[in-house]
Parts: C-alpha cells; structure tokens; sequence
C-alpha cells in the first residue's frame, strides 16, 4: 500500500570500516581526536558553521588538549568543512586546513569519498601525532571513532 524505499548508503560497508580504521590508527598515536559526520544536506547555512555547530553540540571542545577535529561532508549538496578546536589550529594554521580541502575535493572530484576521507583523516593523524605526540600514561580515547550520520 504504502511504497517505502530504502534510504541510499553513502558507502559500503567496507569503507565505513576501512574510515573507522583511518581514525582509529590516527588517534592511537595522538592525544588528538578525529570524527567524521556526514549528511545529505547543508541547508540555510555556510558548511563551516554547520560543522562549527556540530562541533560543539557533539562537545569535541571539551578534549583536554583542545585538539579535536571534525571532519564535515554534505553529500547531496556537495559541500564540506573541516573545523578544528583552537589547541591543534593554533599550531598548524588555517592555510594547513585549507590544504586538507584541497586534498578531499580531489577525491571528491573523482566520486571517491571514502579515500578522500581516509587520506584527509591520516594526514590529520600525522599533524596531531607532530603536536599532541600520544603519552601511555595520560592519554585516553575521548571520543568515539565511529562515523556520525546526521539527515
């Protein structure tokens, strides 16, 4: 009576594990976090400011070092962000995330996100390593590395 679709992955299941992976091995030589967040649609605002908002309400501020980072995809509406808490953006700069942009947009060009995202994630990874070098003792997983999917 009533025709439901089923809503259309943005990835398989294969890259969604092979995206928890990147951030996983990334955070496990930082102190640093990484997440993802992906949705359709970005809608009545500029992408930044989504993911600032999204930034905020997952609470990635509260890191100890202030060295969070959000990675931000709006699949539909083909725009992305990445915004980064003040610990880890005072010590790379905006050009460094602008650069990161640039590098997903290539992959985006090419229709493969998941390697965009992965590669971005590593690269991420390395500059928080550089920065926020993991410490044994006093480091901890502060948030969880799976991929958030908004609407």
């Amino acid at each position: 009576m009533f025709p439901f679709s089923k809503k259309k992955q943005f990835f398989t299941d294969e890259e969604k594990k092979l995206i928890v992976e990147a951030v996983s091995y990334a955070e496990k030589r930082t102190s640093g976090e990484v997440r993802v967040y992906i949705e359709s649609r970005c809608k009545f605002m500029d992408a930044i400011d989504r993911a600032a908002e999204i930034f905020f309400g997952l609470k990635m501020d509260k890191t100890k070092d202030r060295n969070a980072v959000l990675l931000y995809i709006a699949i539909k509406d083909r725009q992305l962000a990445i915004f980064a808490d003040e610990g880890i953006h005072q010590k790379v700069g905006q050009e460094y995330w602008n650069e990161e942009i640039r590098h997903m947009i290539s992959n985006f060009n090419r229709e493969d996100y998941a390697a965009g995202i992965r590669q971005v994630v590593s690269e991420i990874g390395e500059a928080l390593h550089y920065h926020f070098p993991f410490e044994r003792d006093t480091d901890k997983n502060e948030l969880p590395d799976d991929i958030v999917f908004g609407n």
